[in-house]
């Protein structure tokens, strides 16, 4: 019977190919049609990309090739030096703010409490909104005679801000904007980490005598370490490069107090016409994430907190 049964498979073969030998399966028709489609939506755009960088290509002047002039002339542009350095300071703040207050509202809708399924659902809501959608609802918020947020500023005695109209409140004023809409998503997947955390160290901390603080402080925070840190670089590679809040509200303005490099490159390419140029800065602006990423994962690897927390 066994040597029936191990004779079968060799049986059926020789049956289905009768007079032919037996050959693996070829995936490959598969995968060409895969290929195919990102070899011309994603690696033939940004080897165009790089050819255009390397000549001055402006916009009703014939094509010549440069070479690295267009990289060599960014370090001298004080204007693509002042684009990184918002960049930086957006993008640092952009990631703090809603780590911070989305910490606090996963521990806050943790808690059992009335109609916390409500309110978690209103509380994601500005997630779910489109970026320009939520720009002309915050521009007229930020109006600084008809704006609501004025208003609410005199109700305890502040004075009128200027908000993104003034080069000093443009950036923080964003930032707000960027705090508002994303802190629900840094909430979801603390909240998902604090519901995945053993109730042992907890039950342990009661018996100890712990505060709630102390609790947050010793227990809950190093556990959620972890997811903490996934949110940071979802928000990090997010807000690098964000750029349709930024253009619906200020365009950049006032003057170039809140262009960043997203919004430099785009002047750069279609506001100025020198493909050339933009397509330099839009080479360095997709190293400068690649780089930031591949930082971001190495720390990440380097962080043994699994190991950690077992070993605890």
């Amino acid at each position: 019977m066994s040597t029936l049964l191990q004779a079968g498979p060799a049986a059926a073969q020789a049956e289905a190919t009768p007079g032919q030998p037996w050959r693996p399966i070829s995936y490959w028709p598969f995968v060409v049609p895969a290929l195919a489609v990102v070899l011309a939506v994603i690696i033939f755009p940004w080897l165009f990309t790089i050819w255009m960088s390397l000549n001055e290509w402006k916009v009703g002047s014939p094509i010549t090739f440069v070479g690295f002039a267009n990289y060599l002339r960014l370090p001298g542009d004080p204007r693509f030096t002042e684009a990184v350095g918002h960049t930086l300071v957006y993008t640092v703040l952009s990631v703090l703010l809603p780590l911070v207050f989305g910490t606090f509202a996963a521990v806050v809708f943790h808690a059992r409490f009335p109609g916390r399924g409500i309110l978690r659902a209103i509380f994601i809501m500005p997630m779910m909104a489109t970026p320009v959608a939520i720009a002309l609802v915050w521009t007229m918020m930020f109006h600084p005679q008809l704006g609501v947020l004025n208003y609410l500023l005199s109700l305890v005695g502040l004075p009128p801000q200027l908000w993104v109209f003034h080069p000093a409140t443009v950036i923080p004023s964003l930032v707000l904007v960027e705090t508002w809409q994303w802190t629900p998503l840094v909430m979801l997947i603390v909240l998902g980490g604090i519901a995945a955390l053993p109730t042992e160290p907890y039950e342990s901390a009661q018996i100890d005598g712990a505060t709630a603080w102390q609790m947050f402080r010793y227990v809950t925070f190093p556990l959620i370490l972890p997811f903490l840190f996934i949110a940071a670089m979802i928000r990090t590679i997010d807000a690098v490069k964000s750029f349709d809040i930024i253009f619906a509200i200020t365009q950049g303005g006032p003057g170039t107090a809140s262009e960043t490099i997203n919004l430099y490159l785009y002047s750069a390419a279609f506001t100025y016409y020198d493909l050339g140029y933009g397509s330099a800065i839009a080479v360095i602006f997709f190293a400068l994430i690649c780089v930031l990423a591949a930082i971001l994962l190495h720390v990440r690897q380097r962080t043994l907190w699994t190991e950690a927390g077992s070993a605890a």
